[in-house]
């Protein structure tokens, strides 16, 4: 297979739906107000795997695996939800591990 000076220089798994993972750290009014066992089911809703977890500093922290357009529409959901609440989301993208089987609430 030769090379095509052409094409994209995007991985070829970026299109066809390879997992990634978003890790956050929501702040604001976030704890306290049902967040976490409404991302596990807003999550488990859109076949989203990994965790969420309050934080002692007030903040809560979400760990998300699934094909990128679904963890965006998750996060999309939680924002909208959770609006009046979420006054920052930090976000970083990874790539997916596969180690999560659900998605569960951690303490």
């Amino acid at each position: 297979m030769g090379s095509n000076p052409t094409s994209p220089t995007i991985p070829i798994f970026d299109f066809l739906g390879m997992k990634k993972r978003a890790h956050v750290f929501y702040s604001g009014r976030v704890q306290g107000i049902g967040f976490r066992f409404t991302a596990v089911d807003i999550a488990r809703d859109g076949g989203i795997t990994g965790w969420v977890k309050n934080l002692p500093d007030g903040r809560v922290e979400v760990v998300a695996e699934a094909e990128k357009g679904s963890l965006e529409d998750f996060l999309d959901k939680v924002n909208k939800y959770f609006s009046r609440y979420i006054q920052d989301a930090e976000t970083d993208w990874q790539e997916a591990t596969g180690e999560f089987r659900d998605f569960t609430v951690r303490f």
